[in-house]
């Protein structure tokens, strides 16, 4: 049965227990010791701080425009998935080791291999007009992904869901196509929050979250108030958020240094220096998969020939933007998306140099030499312009003109993101490697970015979703990093650290490696100190 942990150590501490006797309460029920010490230590450094009631922040956005949506299956970016959080809970919720804990759910048992899993759902909760959570609405929320109509950026990841069977007033059953032992952190994920069943009109909000929606203005504001009667009666802390953007990096950082916000996310690197130098300000970092990438299209010229593709990641001088671009807050990449504090990163797969006499080699054979192509930067795409101005520069050297074509922030991610031969992309980390591989880069999957299809790819896709041995999944991961490395037209030079700020009296935020501000689900957990 998939229990949470960490809730029983934090009731444990607050009865008195010791924390050698918690470890030992979690060995003797089949925990790793280190695994133990790590969910004790959270749940002791959680029991340490306590939280104040009330108070009103203002929260300032990188990424906002009139495709702003309240529908948690078709948000696209930070701002839809902050918004989400506040307004939804899931059936699980990622903590900060990437373990999903539960939230709507009471209890989740796998059988079959993990082919089938049973749901009890808390008996506590309501949506926010009053109605009770039953096994109807998260049959309803599930379903909603199967349908290409809704237009769910979590489809591909639903795909495996066969049948989702309501078997009392609150159970229900999810048979799967396949084993996935994943499914757990999978349903923690914004686009699996649970909507009220029958729900098609998402002008405003009804779900069971720890903020009400008082106010949604796509592309202009949110504000969110707090939910009175929120299952988790110590939550939320805060009175009112207000949610808007700012696209402008530096009119972001002015604004929380000169105190009209209380806290921003997607700061760059740059800007870093002087947030720490400030000294009623603090720099959040959360290290993880996240990476912005130039993303070349293998559906059309020049991305159609690989030799091009090769020329330009023979291009990227990594540790040059490392240090210049990231300013050290970031650790190398090497052309696939699994990351170093992934346990399935393969560290034996050689990593791509920088090499322009290769990438000579390769673009004269691809017969582009000596033409000029356009690249779509954006401040959305954060640094993307940097970095296309130094592989802009090292182009050159080569017989090849980058032309950077530099578009708004605003509607970056609607209207240009894909759709463009050359442009930046970017993901933030994502909680297992299944999912990593299978929103970005599954043939096929809406969101595969340079419209990659590798068949031998997809086969091991499904084998290790299903495999229960490490090792051999270790394997085969291995070979699909290997497979993107060498034929994706994504160009992934650097795993970067997301960078947030905020006043020094908010407190409550720890990273989870998912994305900045506590993977976007800061709401419910910060407090202000005052």
């Amino acid at each position: 049965m998939f229990r949470n942990d960490a809730q029983c150590v934090g009731e444990a501490f607050r009865r008195g227990a010791t924390r050698r006797e918690v470890i030992n309460r979690l060995i003797a029920a089949g925990m790793s010791v280190a695994a133990a010490g790590t969910v004790a230590s959270f749940a002791e450094t959680a029991h340490a701080q306590t939280a104040r009631r009330g108070g009103r922040i203002k929260v300032a956005l990188s990424q906002t425009s009139t495709a702003d949506t309240l529908d948690p299956a078709r948000g696209l970016n930070p701002t839809d998935q902050s918004r989400h959080f506040m307004f939804y809970n899931g059936l699980t919720v990622l903590d900060e080791t990437l373990s999903p804990q539960l939230a709507l759910a009471e209890e989740i048992t796998p059988s079959d291999r993990a082919t089938m899993w049973h749901v009890k759902l808390r008996r506590d909760v309501r949506f926010h007009d009053g109605s009770p959570l039953t096994s109807a609405d998260v049959v309803y929320s599930l379903r909603r992904h199967k349908d290409p109509a809704v237009g769910s950026g979590a489809r591909s990841l639903a795909e495996p869901i066969q049948e989702i069977t309501a078997t009392g007033a609150h159970e229900l059953r999810i048979r799967l196509s396949e084993p996935n032992a994943d499914l757990p952190a999978l349903l923690g994920l914004t686009g699996f929050l649970i909507v009220k069943d029958g729900t098609t009109d998402f002008r405003t909000a009804n779900g069971t979250g720890p903020y009400k929606c008082a106010e949604f203005r796509p592309g202009v504001r949110s504000i969110a108030v707090r939910n009175n009667e929120y299952f988790k009666p110590s939550k939320p802390h805060l009175d009112e958020i207000e949610l808007f953007g700012i696209a402008d990096e530096p009119a972001r950082v002015n604004a929380l240094l000169s105190g009209d916000v209380h806290m921003i996310n997607n700061v760059n690197p740059r800007s870093a220096q002087r947030i720490i130098s400030t000294p009623n300000v603090s720099l959040f970092e959360t290290k993880g998969g996240a990476y912005i990438d130039l993303v070349i299209r293998l559906d059309r010229a020049p991305g159609s020939n690989p030799d091009f593709v090769l020329a330009v990641k023979h291009m990227f001088n990594r540790e040059q933007i490392r240090r210049a671009v990231y300013r050290n807050y970031a650790v190398i990449g090497n052309d696939q998306p699994i990351d170093p504090t992934n346990r399935f990163f393969d560290p034996t797969l050689p990593q791509r140099p920088y090499d322009p006499e290769r990438a000579r080699f390769h673009l004269q054979r691809s017969g582009f030499a000596n033409q000029t192509f356009p690249i779509v930067v954006s401040p959305a795409a954060g640094n993307s312009e940097e970095m296309a101005q130094l592989l802009q520069q090292t182009a050159l050297q080569i017989g090849c003109n980058f032309n950077l074509q530099r578009v708004p922030a605003d509607g970056y991610w609607s209207n240009h993101w894909m759709k463009h031969p050359i442009g930046f992309g970017g993901t933030n980390g994502k909680p297992t490697a299944d999912i990593q591989f299978s929103i970005l880069f599954k043939s096929g999957a809406p969101y595969n970015e340079s419209g990659w299809a590798n068949e031998r790819f997809d086969r091991l896709l499904v084998q290790a979703r299903s495999e229960t041995d490490d090792a051999k999944r270790r394997e085969m991961y291995a070979e699909m990093q290997r497979l993107v490395h060498e034929g994706s037209g994504c160009c992934i030079p650097v795993f970067a650290s997301n960078l947030d700020a905020h006043v020094r009296q908010l407190k409550g935020l720890v990273p989870i490696p998912t994305g900045g501000m506590m993977g976007y689900n800061f709401a419910e957990n910060i407090w202000l100190d005052q």
